[in-house]
């Protein structure tokens, strides 16, 4: 391979601070928030132009689509991303659970504000490229914008970009499937133009429940039986007639999934039915594929939903996520691996920092948490081996092929967070205590106080 030398440069320290978060996704604005409750300097690095990562750049506007009536919540900034959202009027029902689908572009604007009244230092635009260490810790970062490199400290850091990015520069060991066995990216789009009293008259006429999920690739599902008979918002015939009717090529039998919310105005959103495998989320020539193929799948789909589905005649695109879905990369090698049996079992740990609902979505599996069962994420999950100063969050965090199905999913990345963000802060405020020697009462009681359920 050609290679070039790139010189040495100095690079201008711009900000110093306490925490540094990198991402801010559903792991990293909670972490953010709650390293800022506990009463520390936090900023927040964010590569795009706002806050919220999955929720607003993808826009997977279904946190919490797992939750009915027996579920039993983890509480905290999780919920609270619910209910502020809620509250501004960023939220409607949700059309298969308990809970409210959260506006991608409405909580641009929810996540600003909770930013502001918390005290973070917000720094969007700056992509992460390299951490600077001083032995085997980490004390800061180096990012790239339209203003150059430019370095920033910190005494914690908290890696939350999804892809184990900072945790992999770093140095901190690392594991990752093979591309063609990771979960599949997806392409979030929402249509406008629906005509609602025909598309849900359709829907009535012919329900479909978690047992029709099926049609191949991500659609292909083992339930526990008890949520078959449930309904979902599922649509899969319509591809299926596209198929016969040659209007989809037959291998793209993966164009299945679910709508998330049909509104008075007309607009179907949250459609989550392109699915992509063999897409790897930390190369970027397979993502550039990923991005633009899914697009060009989506056109199919809304296509196939004109001809075949009631209420769609006119229905047109309004508009894609920011970015392509990635659900499956990297996984850093914590103290401790999130194991299957704990997911499927409500494993309970004394350094449980958040709980979550038996809710495992990926790898072919669905189990929804109807029957109040719950596992315990602990602390020794948030901490890379090998690097000091550092704690990771979101879907990156160690777990086993099953159990990253649980754990990848967006809320639970929140509880994560809020987790490793008290951490952070605790660790500071006891006169730099290393992140490996905490009293992990400190933590919990910490997290009870910001009103999340740690067991």
């Amino acid at each position: 391979m050609k290679t070039i030398f790139e010189p040495s440069r100095q690079v201008e320290v711009v900000h110093e601070t306490e925490v540094l978060v990198v991402g801010s996704g559903p792991g990293g604005l909670s972490a953010a928030l709650a390293a800022a409750r506990a009463g520390v300097e936090v900023t927040l690095v964010e590569r795009f132009g706002c806050f919220g990562g999955n929720i607003t750049v993808v826009g997977v506007e279904g946190m919490h689509w797992y939750r009915h009536e027996k579920t039993v919540e983890s509480m905290g900034i999780p919920k609270e991303f619910e209910d502020a959202a809620k509250d501004a009027g960023a939220a409607v029902p949700e059309s298969q659970s308990l809970s409210y689908e959260i506006d991608s572009e409405g909580f641009k604007l929810v996540a600003d504000c909770l930013i502001e009244q918390a005290g973070i230092h917000p720094m969007l635009h700056r992509q992460f490229v390299a951490p600077i260490m001083e032995g085997n810790s980490i004390v800061g970062i180096i990012t790239e914008s339209k203003a150059g490199r430019e370095a920033i400290l910190a005494k914690r850091i908290i890696d939350a970009t999804g892809d184990a990015d900072v945790a992999y520069r770093a140095g901190a060991p690392t594991i990752a499937m093979p591309r063609e066995d990771m979960m599949a990216a997806s392409v979030m789009f929402h249509l406008a133009g629906v005509d609602k009293a025909k598309f849900m008259d359709g829907i009535k006429a012919d329900p479909q429940t978690y047992a029709d999920w099926g049609g191949g690739g991500e659609w292909n599902i083992e339930t526990s039986g008890k949520e078959d008979g449930m309904f979902s918002p599922f649509l899969g015939k319509p591809f299926a007639q596209a198929i016969k009717a040659g209007i989809i090529p037959p291998h793209l039998n993966t164009i299945a999934g679910t709508w998330g919310a049909m509104h008075d105005s007309g607009e179907l959103t949250y459609m989550n039915l392109v699915h992509l495998d063999g897409i790897d989320g930390t190369d970027p020539n397979s993502l550039t594929f990923g991005e633009m193929e899914g697009r060009r799948q989506a056109m199919l789909a809304i296509e196939a939903l004109k001809r075949f589905t009631p209420g769609c005649g006119k229905a047109r695109l309004r508009n894609f996520g920011m970015s392509l879905g990635i659900r499956d990369t990297r996984k850093v090698d914590t103290a401790y691996r999130i194991r299957e049996l704990d997911v499927r079992e409500q494993g309970r740990f004394e350094d449980s920092i958040g709980i979550f609902p038996e809710f495992i979505d990926g790898y072919g599996v669905l189990i929804l948490p109807t029957t109040g069962r719950y596992f315990e994420v602990p602390y020794r999950n948030l901490l890379p081996k090998k690097i000091k100063n550092l704690l990771v969050s979101g879907r990156a965090t160690g777990a086993e092929r099953i159990a990253h199905a649980a754990t990848r999913n967006m809320a639970c990345c929140a509880v994560i967070g809020q987790g490793a963000g008290v951490a952070a802060a605790m660790s500071i405020k006891q006169r730099s205590r290393d992140l490996d020697q905490m009293d992990v009462a400190d933590i919990q009681n910490e997290l009870k106080r910001q009103g999340a359920r740690v067991h």
